[in-house]
């Protein structure tokens, strides 16, 4: 595992989640190498799905940037070492009625 403890930058998960985030993350770190972020990410994705249902997303990597839209209660970024990883459960956006975005616009 990457030598440090996890510092978290954001959630609005409920403790017991976030706890299960950063174990989870622990464990898979010792299971992969740093470099392999795509089956990191898969890894922790896959359990969350299995855990509580399908929907969540995880990136991780040393440098990205993101703005994702998430269900209250399923969003943590936090960084283990120089190692940065986002789970956040996605959310669609409500529906916007196209005409009603043009409002002010001339043609």
């Amino acid at each position: 595992m990457l030598e440090g403890k996890a510092v978290i930058g954001e959630t609005d998960m409920l403790q017991t989640m976030q706890d299960e985030a950063l174990q989870l993350a622990a464990k898979t770190l010792d299971f992969f190498d740093v470099t392999e972020a795509t089956d990191i990410a898969r890894a922790i994705k896959q359990e969350f799905d299995r855990m509580y249902g399908g929907g969540w997303q995880c990136i991780v990597g040393t440098d990205f940037g993101s703005f994702v839209t998430h269900c209250y209660g399923s969003f943590i970024h936090f960084s283990i070492g120089n190692l940065s990883i986002l789970l956040f459960r996605g959310s669609a956006a409500p529906e916007i009625d196209e005409f009603s975005s043009l409002e002010g616009v001339e043609a």
